[in-house]
């Protein structure tokens, strides 16, 4: 498969909109054979927030497991008896930049995204995740709402 997916890519967070995408990728997953991944990414504006406030690096890098751990762990209960995750891997910054990099440097991703469903207001402001994703990705992006 050179060109094709090879891996199914779910981002994860812990909301009910990433475990409702999470089961839908854990479908195609299990569908096409082919791995799921579990992806999260430690918010680059909490980050920002524990360097500015001095917290010792260590413990920082503690607070981004733990949070990763949570989402890997809510998204593993979401897809168990569908497919075992093959791995999770954890970023920290901007997450629709990490997302958009990752799929860049995985050219055989698919990535599966939980939509929040903003007003449209509020994603015309602030913009949204799965619309920058969707905006700058190369690669298959399937968003999913409720």
């Amino acid at each position: 498969m050179a060109n094709g997916t090879q891996s199914i890519v779910v981002a994860c967070d812990g909301s009910e909109h990433s475990l409702h995408a999470a089961k839908m990728a854990a479908e195609l997953a299990k569908a096409t054979s082919q791995p799921l991944k579990l992806l999260a990414v430690f918010p680059g504006t909490k980050l920002e927030r524990l360097i500015v406030s001095g917290i010792p690096q260590s413990d920082i890098d503690e607070e981004a497991n733990e949070y990763g751990r949570k989402a890997f762990d809510a998204a593993k209960q979401a897809v168990s008896g569908i497919v075992e995750p093959a791995d999770e891997v954890l970023l920290k910054g901007d997450p629709a930049k990490e997302i958009v990099e990752y799929l860049d440097e995985n050219p055989g991703s698919h990535m599966f995204l939980g939509r929040r469903g903003d007003s449209m207001l509020r994603s015309l402001t602030l913009g949204s995740v799965s619309e920058k994703v969707i905006r700058h990705a190369h690669r298959p992006v399937t968003v999913v709402s409720e």
